[in-house]
């Protein structure tokens, strides 16, 4: 029988980010306490933590610590080094173990594991030579887009090649690291599906998510998504699928794209993401919350949505804006959350508005209005 970890035991999250922020800020609200492990001081989950380590993710010795005070690490980002973890597991609690970040972080190994776990993804070849990118892009044909094997985000460490004359740019790029070259998918929607699984055996997905990318970084989520229920019903039985073949454990975000001919998946993460905050006014548990109640092997809450919502991302650019119009009659019933970043800079998420309302209607004519003026 797995472990239950209750209250007020400490929960160890790497990573200080706004990820953890949120976990945390949800884990203190039910009694933990929260132990976090991050190179940098006073982090956005520094700032609500009530144990602060500051050492590089890959630090044994920080490591090491952070499993010693903590009853349950998790991580907020794939980042993390996969080799500490696996080493250093069995020094504590670690449910989630090193695989979910050793596939997510490397794309060429996120595909594989998805196309044999039975599930599409858009054509791929491995390219690791100026030579082999020009042997792929003939297979894979234009357009295409070239991105790293690992790291990378946010649209950087990627390179659209529409035509030839895109190609010579691209060469001069890629050197003797790895990348993947994908063909484009002719898709009618973006959507994602937030699937949680607890060290107990529960399983859970939200409703399929609608995502609006800006420049490549998302710009608004709506959810439910504007899907036939079949769609949504298709959605969510392929995250669950996956969750379980892949044997995950906590939170796996799944990218993807809606085509004629079904669903066809895009990038994986193995943590809460960007298109799942909505739920943390809309739902009847926040993607924060089930997580942390996933590797605390507690039962996890229905995850149904209560309400319509639609997130909007806030990138430093935008908190003057949204800041001036939150505070009007009109807009004041949307849900400010902000993460705690030491500068608002340009293209760096800093927060996100929720706005929920009864009916559809409603809550569309108050997102046009708010982001009428919105900056770019």
């Amino acid at each position: 029988m797995s472990k239950v970890v209750l209250p007020p035991s400490t929960i160890g999250i790497i990573g200080g980010g706004q990820l953890g922020r949120m976990m945390a800020i949800s884990a203190k609200s039910m009694g933990y306490k929260v132990a976090v492990l991050e190179p940098g001081k006073d982090s956005p989950l520094a700032q609500v933590a009530d144990i602060e380590i500051n050492a590089a993710y890959n630090d044994e010795a920080a490591l090491t610590k952070l499993l010693e005070i903590s009853d349950v690490v998790t991580y907020e980002f794939e980042n993390v080094p996969s080799k500490e973890v696996a080493k250093l597991k069995s020094l504590g609690n670690l449910p989630q173990g090193e695989q979910p970040l050793v596939i997510t972080s490397h794309r060429l190994k996120e595909k594989l594991a998805i196309e044999g776990a039975g599930y599409r993804v858009a054509p791929f070849l491995s390219v690791t030579s100026a030579d082999e990118l020009r042997l792929a892009v003939k297979k894979i044909g234009y357009p295409c887009i070239l991105k790293t094997a690992s790291g990378g985000y946010d649209g950087k460490g990627q390179w659209v090649l529409r035509s030839e004359a895109d190609l010579p740019e691209v060469l001069a790029i890629a050197g003797d690291n790895e990348y993947v070259l994908e063909g484009f998918v002719n898709f009618e929607k973006e959507v994602s599906v937030i699937v949680t699984r607890s060290v107990n055996g529960d399983v859970e997905a939200f409703p399929t998510f609608e995502n609006v990318h800006h420049q490549q970084i998302l710009h608004t989520t709506r959810m439910p998504a504007n899907i036939s229920d079949q769609l949504d019903e298709e959605a969510r039985t392929v995250a669950k699928g996956l969750m379980e073949k892949l044997d995950f454990f906590g939170t796996l975000a799944i990218e993807m794209f809606v085509t004629d001919e079904g669903i066809v998946i895009n990038e994986l993460a193995p943590r809460p993401h960007n298109s799942g905050h909505v739920t943390m006014d809309a739902c009847m548990v926040s993607q924060f919350e089930q997580h942390i109640r996933a590797v605390c092997g507690l039962p996890l809450v229905k995850a149904e949505s209560v309400r319509p919502g639609i997130m909007v991302n806030l990138l430093g650019q935008h908190i003057d804006y949204a800041l001036e119009n939150w505070q009007k009659p009109e807009f004041s019933d949307a849900k400010l959350h902000l993460y705690g970043k030491e500068e608002n800079k340009r293209d760096r998420k800093v927060g996100h508005l929720n706005f929920v309302a009864s009916d559809w209607t409603t809550l569309d004519a108050k997102v046009e209005a708010f982001l009428k003026n919105f900056p770019e």
